[in-house]
């Protein structure tokens, strides 16, 4: 076999920046929001995808989700109220499948990297619609 070079035959995936298209933002205005998903696996409902929050944007609720979530803060100041922990560029976020959190809110412009393993939750939350994580919640 040879490695030398890109493949058509290759599984792997490479977006750009530049590859971001904006049409395929999903946003939340009523909460400061917007996500871009990188990546969707439509049988496990794992997925990685981009977030973005403007100053004061935020999740509204205490919540759980069906999978375990990682997040890698890119740039701002984003914070989980109730434990206080907050995010800063460089820190690295995990939370268990079944942990309640929430809610949150960003200090300034933040944009996170988001990663589940499996579903993102076991019903669909105020903030979402069938359109924006429908794919994403527990097969029962």
């Amino acid at each position: 076999m040879n490695f030398d070079g890109p493949s058509a035959h290759s599984l792997e995936l490479l977006i750009e920046r530049t590859d971001l298209r904006d049409d395929q933002w999903i946003d939340y205005p009523d909460y400061g929001l917007r996500q871009y998903f990188l990546y969707k696996n439509e049988d496990t409902g794992a997925s990685i995808a981009l977030l973005e929050f403007e100053p004061g944007g935020r999740i509204p609720t205490k919540h759980i989700h069906a999978s375990n979530q990682f997040m890698y803060c890119v740039e701002g100041d984003y914070e989980y109220v109730d434990s206080g922990l907050r995010l800063a560029p460089g820190s690295f976020y995990m939370n268990p499948k079944d942990h309640p959190h929430g809610p949150t809110l960003a200090h300034s412009r933040s944009v996170l990297v988001e990663i589940y393993d499996g579903p993102h939750y076991y019903e669909m939350p105020e903030y979402h619609t069938a359109e924006t994580i429908g794919d994403f919640l527990a097969k029962d």
